[in-house]
């Protein structure tokens, strides 16, 4: 893919907006283009499953209604008009969305494969006869989410006025218990009864010593070869109906994922099994042309990660905070990143730079000011982004946290956790009146930025 110039971004989920929703979109909007930013990188929209992970949804198309307030005065009145249009071009997917949450809702919330055979198997007559009973609540739930969709246009408006692209986000899994395993099970390694044979996750790595068990059931990929990656094309477009940049999570499961037999309680006993990501890749490219898609590919990197990558032009990331070790190959290290990367300090899943800093042990931190060339704290961060924005990355991105100093009680997400994650808010009196100003020096020294007028 190609940034159209040299940019910069900032990393924040809407959920860490002062008010935890889209209500602060202009606001915070105005802050990035004073500040010079041109690019705006956030977690998946979806609605969460069980606690508030944007990485384990009820659907891979769905977004969460608790982002779009719909008593907002800056929201955009939905023209209940075009809403039947709307509802026919979703309907792919609408339609067993709004099931699922309805019968997921009226038998307390247990997984689909727990509900009573008629509608776990999907029979005919048993949906149609839902359908007849509930079609006022079915609307109702297709309706929340056409006035989230015209919610979000009003703000990509808003972002493309400012010259701000928006970057979203997209795992690479899909939760179990979703409607859309529900809805297509043969898209899945299931067992008769719906419940996973194998389970995605990552052998033991950085993050984590026995690695990390998702539980997202794996792809039957034959099955989605056999009709052309239908279900994966429609989820590509609906994602570039939402977004400019979209960043594939865990790009190397296109090459090969790690699958943990479903009884095995951690993911320290599994296999790599390779999936046909170049027959993927180019179903989407010949439908869509040229790929606005980045690859995260962090962790165990193989060489056939790498290949697919740059076979389809697909940037990757690095990490600075992964850059200070005696390994003069290092992707990570500033020397070592080429422009098709998109560069950061530090991601969601890291913890902030100055808890990074604060917890590294006294010849780490050594070696750390040694590299950066001082030794004071606030000069180190300072300098950690400097070096980001200074990289010759196309993108060089910011977690908010790193940018105003914030330790370890503002890290976003602890991979291998399950307390006390996504939860991180930001006040608007945190961003002091010169920050903007200073920002956008940075970004104009590191030619990272251009001059747009306010719209």
């Amino acid at each position: 893919m190609k940034f159209d110039t040299h940019r910069a971004g900032l990393l924040l989920h809407p959920t860490s907006l002062p008010t935890g929703t889209l209500a602060d979109a202009g606001r915070w909007l105005d802050f990035l283009q004073a500040a010079g930013f041109g690019v705006w990188q956030m977690l998946p929209l979806g609605l969460p499953l069980v606690g508030l992970s944007p990485y384990q949804c009820v659907s891979a198309f769905a977004v969460n209604p608790a982002l779009f307030p719909l008593d907002d005065p800056a929201t955009p009145r939905a023209d209940m008009r075009r809403f039947a249009g709307w509802r026919n071009k979703q309907r792919h997917w609408l339609v067993d969305y709004a099931r699922f949450i309805l019968i997921k809702a009226e038998h307390g919330g247990v997984s689909w494969t727990d509900w009573p055979v008629p509608l776990r198997d999907r029979d005919a007559q048993a949906l149609a006869e839902f359908d007849a009973a509930h079609a006022d609540a079915l609307k109702a739930v297709m309706v929340e989410q056409y006035r989230a969709a015209v919610h979000w246009q009003g703000i990509r408006a808003q972002a493309a006025a400012r010259g701000i692209q928006l970057f979203g986000d997209m795992p690479i899994f899909v939760a179990h218990d979703s409607a859309d395993v529900w809805a297509q099970r043969e898209l899945f390694l299931l067992d008769d009864a719906g419940q996973p044979t194998v389970v995605a996750g990552v052998p033991p790595d950085y993050f984590s010593e026995t690695g990390q068990r998702w539980g997202n059931p794996h792809y039957n990929w034959a099955a989605m070869q056999a009709d052309g990656f239908a279900w994966w094309r429609a989820r590509l477009r609906a994602h570039f109906e939402w977004f400019d940049l979209v960043r594939i999570d865990h790009f190397r499961g296109l090459a090969a994922a790690w699958a943990i037999p479903a009884h095995q309680p951690t993911a320290i006993h599994g296999e790599w099994v390779e999936a046909p990501g170049a027959a993927l890749l180019q179903a989407i490219a010949d439908e869509m042309g040229e790929l606005q898609l980045v690859a995260e590919d962090l962790g165990i990197i193989t060489p056939d990660v790498t290949a697919l990558r740059h076979q389809f032009g697909l940037p990757g990331m690095a990490v600075l905070q992964f850059a200070f070790d005696h390994h003069v190959d290092n992707p990570h290290k500033p020397e070592n990143v080429h422009p098709d990367t998109v560069y950061y300090t530090g991601t969601h899943d890291n913890d902030t730079t100055l808890g990074w800093w604060r917890a590294l042990s006294e010849h780490d931190r050594q070696l750390v000011a040694q590299r950066l060339n001082t030794s004071d704290e606030a000069a180190a961060l300072e300098a950690m982004i400097d070096t980001v924005l200074e990289s010759r990355a196309a993108l060089a991105v910011l977690p908010l946290q790193d940018v105003l100093h914030l330790g370890s009680e503002a890290r976003m997400n602890t991979p291998g956790t399950d307390n006390g994650n996504w939860t991180w808010r930001f006040e608007w009196e945190a961003l002091p009146s010169g920050l903007a100003p200073r920002l956008l020096e940075k970004l104009q020294k590191a030619q990272r930025c251009e001059t747009r007028p306010h719209p």
